[in-house]
């Protein structure tokens, strides 16, 4: 329908009797999927200028498809019974060569037969333009061509040679040139554009341009009242923002641009349009958030991927980036859209797939069971079923949480006691020899062989009861020397333990070396003798020994 009201206009076009002139500004700075032209959106700051000459203004920033279209229709009939005429036009064009197009909010990587709603044919506004030869002007404010780097086949981004109509001015530059000319030269009252525009090296000038040119009129009066917001028009407004926002889809807010294009939420809902249009996997996300996974059930999935081999980095019921990236694997591995959202249908087959997994293991692990078992039963036939101690020993060695461990255990443990018993009374029966003998030797000899017996700290304390005070450390190191000038080794070693006994004495081995068994015995002596017990030969001590002086 916009179509044909645009070409109706443009094929009857009849003459009205309005004196208001017409004006159409549109400046596509922002586009959803295309890059930003800056600036381009600035041409609108000319709009209150041109109203105050008197001229009927369709414009908008940003606008899409159906706006951009509508706004053109409106300008068309607007223009059937101005006098002046102006459009001002800035954002990404394409052409073919023979037409271009102003690319709207909403186009994509643009091509011939694919552009429908989402472009605006420069050559249709062309055509109403050429109804009012010398007071037409279309200014054109086009992106570099190198932003728009998609095309399709048969165009290229940009402008192309236009078939401007007799009578009619086209101005080309950049959009901050031709915005600031709108600005500062056109919305002047009776301004020569002739002039202003020779002295602008920065805008290119093309079709009609005369000197002394004078398109706009003196200053109008303006007696009209000012708009006040109507309060139904504002209800209406909250409430289709309140749809958009129940929605949260770019057709959402797209619609209330539509409805509202000069709407106080125009602005929030651009963003938002970036915002969802920037978002991958948007869609995927909003279905998996409509499955309302409890946190069980989130756990539940995780376990069922980590079952399968995708790590998860924990089974939580929170899906952070490991389990993003433990679906977005698994979603590969099974041929899946990788968007790291799962649908209904991917968590059926996820479980599934687990639940075989878990039965493979169980099975798996029933088999490993029953060979661990096998070979248990083979080791304790080869070892703990002898019976002996080296056997038990040996399986719990192996198999310390064996089928067999708590018998080999016991029955190690029965080993021990049996030999602790054994031990302890041989322990109280070396104790009833050193007691009853009550010498000093004698208990000495229990602590040799018993040093961690059951009497051994009574054994030390009888020592040392007998002994009397102890040595000091200057009669021990001075009975050192003496024993060191005497160089007491080899053959004259062994005489002297010979002599101790003979003496009755125990000072180990006939080996010719002074041992602790050695010293003890020469403690014993010393002590029999009435000397310092220090267990090394001293003058003293060697002659009474060699004299063969038996200790009291």
């Amino acid at each position: 329908m916009r179509r044909i009201l645009l070409t109706s206009a443009l094929i009857l076009a009849p003459v009205l009797a309005q004196a208001e002139d017409a004006a159409l500004i549109l400046g596509v700075e922002r586009y959803e999927r295309l890059d930003r032209v800056n600036r381009a959106d600035n041409l609108l700051e000319a709009q209150d200028g041109l109203r105050a000459l008197g001229f009927e203004v369709q414009a908008r920033a940003n606008p899409r498809g159906g706006v951009v279209h509508d706004l053109a229709a409106a300008f068309a009939e607007d223009a059937q019974g101005a006098e002046r005429l102006v459009v001002a036009l800035s954002g990404h064009f394409v052409t073919d060569g023979r037409r271009s197009w102003l690319l709207t909010a909403e186009a994509q990587a643009p091509s011939l037969f694919g552009m429908r709603e989402a472009a605006l044919s420069v050559e249709s506004l062309l055509q109403v333009m050429a109804a009012r030869p010398g007071q037409s002007i279309l200014l054109l404010a086009p992106a570099d061509a190198r932003d728009l780097d998609e095309t399709g086949p048969m165009l290229r981004a940009g402008l192309g040679a236009l078939d401007i109509p007799q009578g009619v001015t086209v101005l080309r530059g950049d959009p901050s040139d031709i915005a600031d000319f709108m600005e500062d030269d056109l919305v002047l009252p009776a301004a020569d554009l002739s002039a202003a525009i020779g002295d602008r090296s920065d805008i290119v000038a093309e079709g009609f341009l005369m000197p002394g040119w004078t398109l706009m009129p003196e200053a109008v009066q303006d007696d009209s009242d000012p708009v006040t917001p109507d309060e139904d028009r504002l209800t209406a407004e909250a409430a289709a923002w309140d749809r958009a926002e129940a929605v949260d889809d770019a057709e959402g807010y797209r619609a209330y641009i539509r409805e509202f294009p000069d709407g106080r939420f125009v602005d929030l809902a651009e963003e938002r349009i970036s915002a969802i249009l920037a978002e991958p996997n948007r869609d995927a996300r909003l279905a998996e958030e409509a499955l309302a996974l409890d946190r069980a059930e989130r756990r539940a999935i995780q376990s069922d991927l980590t079952v399968l081999g995708y790590n998860t980095r924990g089974i939580d019921g929170i899906f952070g980036p490991g389990s993003r990236q433990a679906i977005t694997n698994w979603q590969q591995s099974n041929g899946y859209p990788q968007t790291s959202y799962l649908t209904q249908g991917q968590i059926n087959r996820l479980n599934a797939q687990a639940e075989r997994r878990r039965a493979e293991i169980a099975a798996q692990e029933e088999r490993d069971r029953v060979e661990a078992e096998r070979l248990d039963r083979e080791y304790w036939a080869e070892t703990g079923a002898a019976g002996d101690e080296a056997g038990y020993r040996a399986y719990l060695n192996r198999y310390p949480e064996g089928l067999f461990a708590d018998v080999a255990q016991q029955r190690l443990d029965a080993i021990e006691a049996e030999r602790a018993e054994a031990a302890e009374i041989a322990d109280r029966s070396a104790w009833g020899i050193a007691a009853a003998d009550d010498t000093v030797s004698a208990y000495e000899e229990y602590l040799a062989a018993w040093p961690d017996g059951v009497f051994a700290e009574e054994a030390r304390e009888r020592i040392s009861d007998m002994r009397g005070p102890s040595v000091s450390d200057e009669q021990i190191e001075r009975a050192r020397a003496q024993e060191e000038r005497l160089q007491l080794s080899g053959v004259r070693a062994q005489l002297l333990e010979l002599r101790l006994r003979d003496l009755g004495l125990s000072p180990g081995p006939l080996d010719g070396v002074i041992d602790d068994q050695t010293r003890a015995a020469l403690r014993s002596y010393q002590e029999g003798q009435g000397l310092p017990p220090t267990g090394y030969v001293d003058q003293a001590t060697l002659v009474r020994i060699m004299a063969g002086v038996v200790p009291r």
